[in-house]
């Protein structure tokens, strides 16, 4: 069972994402009216994008795997599924940091442009977050490894597997907003 602390902390969460969603739109809202939103955009690769989201989807996937496992007290696969989940966090920073790479080889620096600010302080926070999920999956690792499993391991386990769900389902927003909306 996932304590009330957790959905708490989850739902301040959400209200700080729901805050960087309210500044893209503004942003967007004022940046229209200059033009320079659409030129900042033009520069998305929204295939990229996509498959960003994929990488994630599917850590979400090996996450969940990994609680399956650690509910039928499966220790190794709980390892195992997480290996993989903290696997595909890194890849996706990598892909995350790659399109930052991108975006700034054509000129689309927070210092260039709203946009620019934007989309990077959105992605940036997401990037935060997603590596306090890998944390979390590496802390449960060492707390597996260290002592017998337990009950309270699972539910350790449970918690910050709901943490990277939310942190998918948001990025799935990021994506639909910054890449899809525009």
């Amino acid at each position: 069972m996932v304590s009330v602390g957790t959905i708490a902390f989850l739902a301040q969460e959400l209200m700080f994402f729901a805050g960087l969603f309210a500044m893209y739109f503004t942003s967007r809202a004022n940046g229209m009216t200059t033009g320079d939103w659409e030129k900042q955009t033009e520069y998305l690769n929204v295939m990229f994008g996509l498959i960003i989201t994929i990488v994630l989807v599917l850590s979400s996937v090996t996450s969940q795997m990994g609680v399956f496992a650690a509910e039928r007290g499966d220790v190794y696969g709980l390892r195992r599924w997480f290996s993989v989940t903290i696997g595909l966090g890194v890849v996706f920073l990598g892909l995350v940091a790659f399109e930052w790479f991108e975006m700034v080889s054509h000129g689309v620096t927070p210092q260039a442009s709203v946009y620019g600010s934007v989309f990077y302080i959105i992605t940036g926070f997401h990037m935060a977050h997603v590596t306090a999920g890998i944390i979390a999956f590496i802390v449960v690792m060492l707390r597996v490894a260290k002592s017998k499993f337990t009950p309270a391991q699972a539910t350790a386990a449970m918690a910050t597997s709901y943490y990277w769900h939310f942190v998918d389902v948001i990025w799935i927003g990021v994506f639909v907003t910054l890449y899809l909306v525009q």
